[in-house]
């Protein structure tokens, strides 16, 4: 027999339908919520009881009394005011406010909202079923500590009405569970709304009614069936689904697309800078098709260099207002699951018109510089080109040129690399961050299981491209900048990066005290600090979760007209110009540039701000899809390796588990505590440990332990573990005073002695293994041969990771955002 997600039999829920119509409906239509909502909706505006009672339709005498109790009962909250004649109107000293969803756990949500400088919290049975993004009225109360709470008294604009999960059919109805974790209610659907889904099916539910009642379900049915959950097509179609990202392309825009021609007539070539005849290569990964962007080299008679970064010339092909302006408008960025790639463009242009393809006349957008052997630039230029590759490098086989000093095109290939590294340092001087996140890689069987999983690894050549598409990236933006030195800049879409949170930054330093680690973070020498805590982690345990978690202290970067600054690459202007096969922001970025070099009349700001904003959130949700397909072959990677042992280290701690991120995989499992066998263990939060109730062994965040795979759940994407061993090292100091200075200088205390807290001595610390679990296996398997498989992203990593791109990291059973200050 289904249940819901309450526990009841799913077959009850009709049941407790009809007892709610028996009773006349009245805890359905004559809800407070529906009467408050009445003086929410118009606020200023004058009603008497009898007015009220017109507008819910009430003509029975119970109805009428319970009106009247409602009223009674808002009056004492403070939501209405009764006036002198008896009449009723919206308190206006309460504070209402507009703003953004963004659901935390299933018990709360944030609302994001520009008129309060704090977010104010929301419980489930106050969010109306708001969603993710969507625009709410909300009711705003200040709790101690000036904390705010709310109630959302009105869904202004939902972003979706679609819901994607599992359904659980019974004989005449079904529901529907949601894969979003922290989606908080299901949809019920009845008889008629299943369209032949099956149960345990994974579907795509429109949701046709939304219950104005918090104990009621909202009411769908099927659009989509995607298969049986756990095959790979229904689940990787189900996470295109969830994030609302396209299947196809319509008619119009690939006929638009196909019949652009291919010739280049000799009239646009007349209108360009002719560099065919100049060195120029494509460094990309091995598998990509998407080539956007290629380098070019030659020896001035001066004894300098000119270096050619040409990007494809996306914006000749695809004009302004066209049903491809429109698509890519829509789409902003192509998106990256582990076994496909949803390109923003048609693959006839992505692939082929504006692919910078070898031993191809193709037309580009250049930034062309004339630099000196210590990277000095002495002349820029900017504008329309074509070139001609003369050969497609895959970043192995670029690599292998600079480690062996072999190989065609091996010299050009050595001084690019060499002025590479020489920009790379000129940026860490003046202040740029050095974090870098893990890029997680799959080798997929011809039915897409993964047999192998693996870190990619950057080298020279990934740099290489790196630092040149940085230059010109940053060129452009400054050009724009300073074309106009009097009044109001014209108007440029630039990638801003905001300086991190002081508060943020500082409960990260005292986070990573706890490591040995001690920061410098006044505000002239954060990027300082950083880079030298990037440095002495290097190598150690918990390198990726310190890493991750200063990540997250960072700002997001986004898309906005505004000149603000890139604080993590340390450039006081920068763009992203290099990857307009793959970014709207690219195109809007070429379309400006080529209007001002022709004459310097800005564009309209506002709209191209609008652009912006919408390109950031597309962005993020493109980043959130990727994370949720490489979690799925993740999980699904190690439903094989049940009974295998692998080292890790305590990435989280909850009152009922341990979080253990497993090294060779990079994937989070839980640890139950109820496992532990030798001990009842409870949370210490405060200091980021568990403790033996007797026999008082600590396990603590950071602490490297080796887990067996105890189950899993494909399904629910969660993996239980065993705790075999835990390996405690003494180098974790527990005093004050035995830190590490952020420049490498060790602090007082040496070896460290006693502390306070009960935190632990040195020597306790070899304690704080529980009663060893012998493994099924005793295999602890080496880490796999890196190779690469799957789609990935033709252009470089441009910029310092930030916020959304960091895993998620529980601490403790609240909300990372609440406990840490994220």
């Amino acid at each position: 027999m289904q249940r819901n997600r309450k526990g009841r039999n799913a077959s009850e829920e009709p049941k407790e339908d009809a007892r709610r119509k028996k009773k006349g409906g009245l805890s359905e239509d004559i809800s407070k919520h529906r009467v408050a909502s009445i003086f929410s909706k118009n606020i200023g505006k004058v009603f008497s009881p009898k007015q009220i009672l017109r507008r819910l339709s009430v003509t029975t005498q119970a109805g009428r009394e319970l009106v009247y109790e409602h009223l009674k009962q808002l009056k004492k909250e403070g939501d209405i005011m009764l006036l002198d004649n008896g009449d009723y109107i919206f308190n206006p000293e309460t504070k209402i406010v507009i703003g953004k969803v963004d659901l935390a756990t299933p018990k709360y949500a944030f609302v994001i909202t520009e008129e309060l400088e704090t977010d104010i919290r929301v419980y489930t049975d106050k969010l109306k079923f708001a969603m993710d993004d969507d625009i709410v009225k909300v009711k705003v109360s200040f709790g101690r500590g000036d904390k705010a709470e709310g109630e959302v008294l009105e869904i202004l604009e939902r972003k979706r009405e679609e819901i994607v999960g599992r359904i659980e059919v019974s004989e005449r109805f079904a529901f529907l569970v949601p894969d979003y974790k922290k989606l908080y209610f299901d949809v019920f659907i009845g008889e008629k709304g299943i369209n032949g889904a099956q149960n345990g099916d994974k579907v795509l539910v429109k949701v046709t009614e939304w219950p104005s009642h918090p104990d009621k379900k909202p009411i769908g049915e099927v659009i989509r069936v995607f298969g049986p959950a756990g095959d790979h097509e229904a689940e990787i179609n189900s996470i295109m689904a969830e994030f609302g990202l396209p299947f196809e392309f319509p008619e119009d825009v690939e006929a638009e697309a196909n019949a652009i021609p291919d010739e280049i007539n000799r009239e646009e070539i007349g209108r360009r800078r002719d560099m065919r005849n100049v060195t120029t290569f494509t460094i990309d990964p091995v598998d990509a098709k998407d080539f956007d962007d290629a380098l070019s080299i030659a020896k001035l008679e001066n004894g300098n260099w000119e270096i050619g970064v040409h990007i494809a010339d996306v914006t000749h092909y695809v004009q302004p207002n066209s049903r491809l302006e429109k698509e890519a408008y829509h789409r902003a960025t192509s998106v990256y699951l582990v076994d496909r790639t949803i390109p923003m463009l048609p693959e006839r242009l992505s692939n082929g018109l504006c692919s910078l393809r070898p031993n191809e006349d193709k037309l580009t957008f250049s930034a062309v510089f004339e630099m000196d052997d210590n990277g000095g630039i002495h002349q820029q230029w900017f504008g329309k080109t074509i070139i001609h590759s003369d050969r497609r490098f895959a970043y192995e086989e670029a690599q292998e040129r600079i480690e062996t000093g072999e190989g065609d095109f091996v010299e050009e290939i050595l001084t690019l690399n060499r002025l590479a590294k020489i920009l790379k340092d000129r940026r860490f001087k003046n202040g740029a961050i050095s974090f870098e996140t893990i890029e997680v890689k799959f080798k997929l069987d011809e039915n897409n299981k993964p047999t192998q999983v693996f870190i990619k690894e950057r080298k020279d050549a990934h740099k290489l491209i790196e630092e040149f598409m940085l230059l010109a990236n940053r060129k452009v933006a400054e050009f724009v900048f300073n074309l106009k030195k009097k009044g109001e800049r014209l108007t440029m879409v630039y990638r801003t990066h905001a300086a991190p949170d002081p508060e943020k930054l500082e409960n990260f330093s005292n986070f990573a005290g706890r490591f040995g680690y001690r920061l410098n973070i006044q505000e002239n020498n954060v990027a300082e600090s950083l880079n030298s805590l990037t440095e002495q982690m290097e190598g150690k345990p918990e390198q990726s979760i310190l890493q991750n978690l200063a990540i997250r202290t960072m700002a997001k970067a986004i898309y906005t007209t505004e000149p603000k600054g890139h604080f993590g690459l340390a450039f006081p202007h920068y763009s992203h110009f290099t990857s307009p096969i793959r970014r709207y922001p690219d195109m809007m970025a070429h379309r400006l540039i080529e209007m001002y070099l022709a004459k310097p009349n800005s564009a309209p700001k506002e709209e191209f701000e609008e652009r912006c904003q919408h390109s950031s959130d597309m962005e993020k949700r493109a980043a959130d899809a990727e994370r949720a397909s490489i979690k799925y072959k993740q999980v699904e990677y190690m439903q094989d390796t049940i009974g295998r042992q692998f080292k890790g280290i305590v990435s989280g701690l909850t009152e009922w588990g341990l979080y253990v991120l497993i090294e060779e995989t990079n994937t989070e499992g839980m640890v139950r505590l109820t496992d532990l066998e030798d001990d009842f263990y409870e949370l210490d939060a405060k200091n980021f440990r568990v403790i033996g109730q007797k026999n008082k062994r600590m396990i603590t965040f950071g602490d490297e332990v080796t887990v067996e795979v105890k189950a899993v759940n494909l399904m629910d994407r969660n993996i239980d573990l065993y705790l075999v061993t835990e390996t405690n090292s003494s180098r974790y100091a527990r005093d004050e005073d035995d830190v590490y200075e952020s420049r490498g200088r060790k602090g007082k205390g040496g070896k460290g002695g006693g502390s306070k807290g009960g935190q632990g001595r040195g020597e306790d610390r070899a304690k704080v293994a529980p009663k060893p679990r012998v493994g099924k296996s005793g295999y602890i398997p080496d880490k796999p041969a890196v190779t690469h498989e799957g789609p990935e992203r033709s252009g470089a990593n441009e910029e310092t990771p930030d916020s959304s791109e960091a895993p998620h990291v529980p601490i403790t059973k609240r909300n990372i955002r609440d406990f840490y200050g994220f």
